[in-house]
């Protein structure tokens, strides 16, 4: 595509996952491509699957989005190599996944989800909407089906995801007289590295419970590890995500929302249900009150 071969992206959260299948499909689309990693481990990992040719429009970054400085550095970067053509795209993805019921919630680690999901997200925003504003460009954000719609023990992610809806619909508002688009996914499950990290928490979890977890939880805690694995084994391929991503920073007039995956439009429908119908049907669904 020869009208955003100048084009260039940040995408934060892209060592793996959602983040790391969107930078190549970027790529693959010709666009510069600044691929915000944990760590140089993962940056050369990245650096490995880039397409032929594309390699000369990838450069990575390390970004950790609370990390005040880093952000600061990242702009400091990435300002003189877009010049006065400015960023066009800035894709909100990093992110992470807390979970366990609300009673059992260290505030630790409440504040910790917040911070990364949600404070995060508006810091890089506000670190880069003046290059952003330079190019009249685009902002995509990672919500999930989890922000409107609000499983037992997914309380805090749901939490967070919740905030991103309000965050995109605000700032979408607010940007408009400059013509910034901004945009937001909903993915529902999707066959990401995501599924063995939550494996892996909750076994370190189960190692050491928090006090009251089993003895009051136990059953909706198995009853969700069940619905996690069913979930894994069902999710829809990344494709499915990177196929809106390209859309969101190509089309002339990108979606709002966009909703994909096996299971989202029924929470979404379930969503849209009477509360109390919404309970029950969650109840029975987990054999859960």
């Amino acid at each position: 595509m020869n009208s955003v071969t100048a084009r260039s992206i940040l995408v934060t959260g892209a060592s793996t996952g959602i983040g790391k299948a969107s930078v190549l499909a970027l790529l693959d689309e010709g666009f510069r491509v600044f691929a915000a990693v944990r760590n140089e481990h993962a940056a050369a990992g990245l650096g490995r699957a880039v397409p032929a040719g594309a390699e000369g429009r990838l450069e990575t970054l390390e970004l950790d989005v609370t990390n005040a400085e880093q952000i600061r550095a990242a702009v400091a970067r990435i300002t003189p190599a877009v010049g006065g053509a400015g960023l066009w795209g800035l894709f909100n993805n990093a992110g992470i996944a807390v979970s366990g019921p609300l009673e059992c919630l260290p505030i630790d680690d409440l504040r910790r989800q917040l911070e990364v999901n949600v404070v995060g997200q508006v810091a890089v925003t506000q670190a880069f909407l003046p290059l952003l504003r330079s190019a009249r460009g685009r902002i995509l954000s990672t919500g999930s089906i989890a922000g409107f719609f609000a499983a037992p023990a997914l309380g805090p992610y749901s939490m967070s995801k919740h905030a991103m809806e309000a965050f995109s619909d605000a700032l979408r508002r607010e940007l408009r007289p400059w013509g910034i688009q901004v945009s937001l996914l909903e993915p529902g499950a999707i066959a990401t590295e995501i599924w063995k990290k939550g494996a892996s928490d909750f076994d370190g979890i189960m190692s050491d419970p928090p006090k009251g977890l089993v003895e009051n939880y136990g059953g909706l805690v198995e009853a969700l590890r069940k619905a996690a694995a069913h979930s894994s084994q069902h999710a829809s391929p990344t494709q499915y995500v990177t196929r809106d991503v390209v859309h969101a920073f190509t089309a002339t007039r990108p979606k709002t929302r966009y909703r994909m995956g096996k299971d989202s439009t029924s929470r979404k429908i379930i969503s849209r249900l009477p509360d109390r119908w919404a309970d029950s049907l969650v109840a029975k669904t987990l054999g859960w009150g």
